[in-house]
């Protein structure tokens, strides 16, 4: 066994240079950064909505969406802030077939990383600049950080990504807020050491580089279900859960106390439609209880244009190719609604 070397990729300073952030982008991302901001750390009572596709596969359909998004925003903006996930970086999760658009931008096709990396940064400044949305994306590859720092605004760290070192040392030289997802067991634990270490400075190697990293005191949990040894799925999403975060959070030493709760994957047993009802329960328990109304920040949901998803190369625009989601008009009903309860 051995690695070959096919061609050495354009660095994030080269791709930065021949896609350059437009200052209308540089200044909506200044504004959401810092709204978002007061959001985590308590000095804001707006709530997150982290919304869109599983897999950001097409940039047609996934503006198409943004766009939509943010004609909803300027309806509840002063209430919620509407993130929309674009994850460039998602694949199917056995690793067979689709890959994600950084390794496929075109899904029917082989890898093509250079135009991957391209297309990735492409389709997030494209959104902005149409919507006045910056987004969040899914960092399942750390060393792919630099090639759109200057662009997001969320990053979310998976639950087969939460417990590797490599992630958890890059995440704490981010500058945006950073979702640390539970690991597939479930397992609190894991989940509150990554967001620990996320928070705190470090020296490290990274892309060839010798770095020091500050810490990211946004740093915070996102709950999204557990899979048992039998793979049976379990939900986290209930009060006794919330509480029990709580409790964990209180005896570490963390800043800026916070849970975002994904409303899909293994809370919901796959079952799409069943978003809606998760996040309405999770709405009703920031209402129960003032201590998990100021831990509770935000809900993440999937969503695109069609439901449901499809088979890649099925043709039916803005229908995802992995993981099933809501449709536009579900999505948009449950955004007014979560408005009407804020």
């Amino acid at each position: 066994m051995s690695f070959e070397f096919v061609r050495k990729l354009p660095t994030p300073d080269e791709v930065r240079e021949e896609l350059p952030v437009p200052e209308k982008v540089r200044e909506i991302k200044k504004a959401r950064d810092a709204e978002i901001r007061d959001v985590l750390t308590g000095k804001s009572d707006k709530f997150l909505v982290i919304i869109g596709p599983c897999s950001a596969d097409n940039e047609e359909a996934v503006c198409d969406y943004v766009n939509r998004l943010s004609r909803v925003n300027e309806q509840v903006k002063d209430r919620l802030i509407l993130i929309p996930r674009i994850y460039t970086n998602k694949p199917r999760t056995t690793g067979e077939g689709y890959k994600g658009i950084v390794h496929q931008p075109d899904p029917q096709k082989s890898t093509d990383f250079k135009a991957g990396l391209m297309a990735m940064r492409h389709m997030h400044i494209r959104a902005a600049l149409e919507s006045g949305l910056t987004s969040a994306d899914e960092m399942l590859y750390p060393e792919n950080w630099r090639y759109v720092s200057d662009l997001l605004s969320y990053v979310a760290i998976g639950a087969r990504s939460v417990e590797d070192q490599q992630h958890r040392l890059t995440v704490s030289g981010f500058d945006v807020p950073a979702g640390m997802k539970n690991p597939t067991s479930g397992d609190f634990s894991v989940m509150i050491n990554s967001i620990y270490a996320a928070q705190h400075p470090h020296s490290f190697i990274y892309r060839g580089w010798e770095v020091n990293t500050s810490g990211n005191d946004l740093a915070h949990a996102v709950l999204r279900g557990a899979t048992n040894k039998h793979g049976n799925n379990t939900p986290n999403y209930h009060y006794e859960d919330l509480v029990r975060l709580m409790d964990m959070y209180s005896k570490m030493d963390l800043l800026n106390p916070a849970c975002v709760v994904d409303a899909n994957h293994s809370n919901s047993n796959k079952q799409f439609e069943q978003q809606i009802r998760i996040v309405k329960e999770i709405l009703h328990n920031r209402k129960l209880n003032p201590d998990i109304h100021r831990l509770v920040k935000g809900v993440m949901v999937e969503s695109y244009i069609e439901e449901g998803n499809q088979k890649v190369g099925g043709g039916i625009y803005g229908k995802s190719i992995t993981d099933p989601c809501l449709g536009w008009p579900a999505s948009e009903q449950l955004i007014y609604d979560i408005a009407d309860s804020e």
